[in-house]
């Protein structure tokens, strides 16, 4: 059995496009969505290469997880939280 860790570009609707395009490979056996870093995590025996195909036909941006990945998400989500555009009118 493998796992194949994806950062996958998707807002709210696309984590139900996403599941719908992996129920079709056969060999998948888990599917984690962590909506907020946009990390996917596959556990089953269908081929790395398989499973980011199916993704990317459904319409979604994918590639597989490095630990870059893992850097910038922490970073983003330090550095965004603490600016506070909360009172603030642009326009």
């Amino acid at each position: 059995m493998e796992t194949v860790e994806l950062k996958v570009e998707m807002v709210g609707i696309h984590e139900k496009r996403l599941r719908k395009c992996l129920s079709k490979l056969k060999g998948i056996e888990k599917v984690e969505v962590d909506v907020n870093i946009q990390k996917v995590v596959v556990t089953g025996y269908a081929h790395r290469n398989k499973i980011l195909k199916a993704i990317r036909r459904g319409g979604l941006k994918a590639d597989f997880w490095s630990p870059q990945n893992e850097l910038l998400s922490v970073y983003a989500s330090a550095s965004y939280g603490s600016l506070g555009f909360n009172n603030v009118n642009f326009f």
